[in-house]
């Protein structure tokens, strides 16, 4: 009894060094990193419901940098992604953030198609706080597919990522019925309330980690932009029509990050759906899409309603000659299928030096044997192919 009253006596004095010792077990076990907690000491009516969680601000448009990274769709590949961070250096062979001041900005896309999705996802927030403690920057964007799970819409799950999540809630579970046995951090709230077990556990699993307000979309797709400008490149998983920037950019950041919390119902906003979605948008990046006949004149109608917008930088559909632009390089498409369950593409990203001269950085090994290795342990740098006005990439080696 003595016992008891002491380990009470100890959560009532420090709730939050218990909760995020136990958020960072759970961190641990599932996404192989250490991560801050989120947690703050709430009453028993919100104890662990992320929607008690801190307004989080998306901050839309950034200032030119001197060196900027976009990657592709990763798609639950989480070797693949590793091998795209390397190939821009900015990620050393224990995985720790090696960048200094470079910015990079994923597009979307990490969940689907692959089997490690959260580990994918802990990896990048892990950068992202190292990025920003460097000088640096990691932006992760907020994709199509990432949309259509927080929607319930698993057409595109493996069944390795439903097991991931299966062991997600597993753990997260675990965690809560340890906080519980702590006064201070109040009732737990159960992760899996309002959802039917006529499912399969792998699917209700998935469905309270993503779904609008859950603790994985809450954490951190929330704090995912959907648009973002750096200098004068404009990211956009799919792309954005005149009427999207007609709609604002911040707006749109704002829309998504509520509705995602879990503020705004189960479905998120309009310009999210349809095939001229910000999200799922092809005009400017489809297969037929060559030359002047990628809709030019509209994209160049948007970039104009952008103070000082040079390109948009799309992901969404995959590029099989690799990296490429057209309409004079306004638009540049960096979705090269890397992941094994999408194409099993050849790693490439796309480098922005001084807001103007664009190099395509590959992992190809025809091209690494023409450098010399600089920069990460054990690893040879990537390709540097400059894109052309044209966005042809016949291009010289970069030495």
């Amino acid at each position: 009894m003595e016992k008891k009253q002491e380990n009470e006596s100890v959560c009532s004095r420090v709730p939050n060094l218990v909760s995020n010792f136990v958020d960072s077990f759970v961190d641990f076990v599932v996404g192989g990193q250490f991560l801050p907690s989120n947690s703050t000491t709430l009453d028993s009516k919100n104890a662990n419901n992320a929607e008690a969680t801190a307004a989080t601000e998306i901050v839309t448009r950034i200032p030119s940098v001197d060196r900027l990274i976009a990657i592709g769709d990763i798609h639950g590949d989480l070797h693949k992604a590793k091998e795209a961070l390397r190939v821009a250096q900015v990620m050393d062979e224990n995985d720790n953030w090696i960048g200094g001041n470079t910015t990079v900005v994923q597009v979307g896309d990490l969940l689907d198609r692959g089997g490690e999705e959260l580990k994918v996802i802990y990896l990048l927030e892990k950068l992202k706080k190292q990025a920003d403690r460097s000088g640096g920057g990691f932006i992760i964007m907020n994709g199509n597919h990432e949309i259509m799970n927080m929607e319930g819409d698993y057409r595109f799950v493996t069944p390795a990522a439903m097991e991931e999540f299966k062991s997600w809630a597993h753990w997260y579970t675990i965690g809560n019925s340890v906080k519980s046995l702590c006064k201070g951090l109040g009732v737990q709230k159960d992760i899996f309330e309002g959802i039917s077990t006529v499912y399969p556990e792998e699917w209700r699993a998935r469905t309270a980690a993503l779904r609008p307000g859950g603790p994985i979309s809450a954490r951190f797709l929330s704090t995912h932009p959907t648009v973002v400008v750096v200098g004068g490149s404009v990211f956009a998983h799919g792309g954005l029509l005149p009427a999207h920037v007609f709609h604002g950019l911040e707006r749109i950041n704002e829309e998504v990050r509520d509705w995602i919390k879990g503020n705004k119902g189960p479905r998120g906003p309009s310009f999210l759906h349809g095939r001229d979605a910000v999200v799922w948008l092809r005009k400017y990046s489809g297969r037929s899409c060559k030359g002047e006949e990628c809709h030019c004149t509209l994209l160049d109608q948007a970039l104009a309603s952008i103070p000082g917008a040079r390109r948009m930088i799309v992901g969404h559909t995959i590029q099989t000659v690799g990296i490429n632009g057209v309409c004079g390089n306004r638009v540049i498409r960096i979705d090269v299928g890397m992941s094994r369950g999408c194409g099993n593409g050849i790693p490439e990203v796309l480098e922005i030096k001084g807001d103007k001269n664009l190099t395509v950085l590959t992992a190809n090994p025809i091209y690494q044997a023409k450098q010399e290795p600089v920069g990460v342990k054990n690893e040879k740098p990537g390709l540097g192919i400059l894109l052309s006005e044209k966005g042809t990439r016949e291009i010289e080696v970069k030495v």
